[in-house]
């Protein structure tokens, strides 16, 4: 897997700082409502499992499997839910947690699903932004960001290529070579 790697993007004490912080803004805006975390699986799985462990307020989680991309390295436009939430949302301040905010598709299309449910409120926490590749038509803001990155193919900390290199202990940037094949 390490041969796959063209750099180190972000350091696994940088991802920890970063989770970290994120953690306490969540405590401090969240301490007197009802959060209910939301996971975004696959890619998201490992940001949350560090985020619920650095939120400090009594919070519930959830998770749904929602895909644009399929093997793919860019999305197909499509979005569909895979696995949908397993409890009632209405009443409960929606917290999404996602791994990378790329072309803003896949979120924008979770919101509108998810406002319809009827939570007391809806934000997004995304442990990494890339804006350069945010689709002309999609209007969408993380309220929460770890960091923004550039227009690179990133895997690791959740990531993947083709349900690969999700377990690298970092951010790292994936050789062309790889995924253009």
């Amino acid at each position: 897997m390490l041969n796959d790697i063209e750099s180190v993007l972000i350091t696994q004490e940088q991802l920890k700082s970063m989770v970290e912080k994120l953690g306490e803004r969540i405590s401090e805006d969240y301490k007197d409502k009802n959060l209910l975390l939301i996971c975004v699986l696959k890619g998201s799985v490992v940001t949350m499992a560090d985020l619920m462990r650095a939120v400090t307020i009594p919070c519930q989680i959830d998770f749904m499997v929602v895909s644009s991309y399929g093997s793919e390295s860019k999305t197909s436009g499509v979005v569909k839910i895979i696995k949908d939430l397993d409890h009632p949302i209405k009443g409960y301040d929606v917290l999404i947690v996602e791994d990378i905010l790329d072309s803003g598709m896949t979120l924008s299309y979770l919101t509108k699903i998810l406002k319809n449910r009827n939570p007391s409120s809806i934000k997004i926490c995304t442990l990494l932004d890339k804006p350069g590749r945010r689709a002309e038509t999609v209007e969408i803001k993380p309220d929460y960001v770890g960091c923004q990155i550039p227009d690179e193919f990133v895997v690791g900390y959740g990531l993947d290529y083709d349900e690969k290199y999700r377990n690298l202990p970092f951010v790292g940037v994936l050789k062309r070579s790889v995924y253009e094949k």
